[in-house]
């Protein structure tokens, strides 16, 4: 596998560290990234984590952009800017920074939640009413989806996810 998938609650040790789960470390070293770039999610209160496939989305979205322009520059500030690379020990720990578990709101635990070609740190409580919005919007979008395509096959086979 090569995708960053399910989600995993670790506890953080007497030092701070915290475990990537197993399956995400295997993805991070398929992709030969040496350590964990790690970066604040745009549009929630938590860490956009991965390696190479991760940084060349990054590359991609400020490739739409001109360099030296306004646009290129707030994209570069808030992805590259605001970044860290993590070491990630022999026992396949990180150490988060105390501005980012601040920041995060974590304190004995934290959330890793694959999705695909990076994964995300939340705060487990704040993950779990992340996922019902994210579901509730799903079960949304899948209903305008069969309203606009009454009488055409439906995109998933009824009974599929319900």
């Amino acid at each position: 596998m090569d995708r960053f998938v399910s989600n995993f609650t670790n506890r953080l040790d007497s030092k701070g560290r915290i475990s990537i789960p197993a399956s995400f470390r295997t993805v991070l070293a398929k992709d030969g990234f040496e350590g964990l770039y790690v970066h604040r999610a745009l549009d929630a209160q938590a860490l956009d984590c991965g390696g190479h496939a991760l940084m060349r989305e990054i590359d991609g979205v400020l490739g739409r952009f001109a360099t030296y322009t306004d646009d290129h520059d707030v994209y570069s500030t808030a992805l590259l800017g605001t970044s860290e690379i993590l070491k990630i020990d022999p026992e396949g720990r990180i150490a988060l920074s105390e501005a980012a578990k601040a920041w995060l709101g974590i304190g004995a635990e934290a959330t890793f939640v694959g999705q695909g070609y990076k994964f995300q740190i939340w705060e487990p409580k704040r993950f779990d009413a992340y996922l019902d919005e994210a579901r509730n919007r799903v079960r949304e979008h899948r209903k305008q989806i069969g309203a606009s395509h009454a009488g055409a096959a439906t995109p998933w086979p009824r009974g599929a996810g319900e």
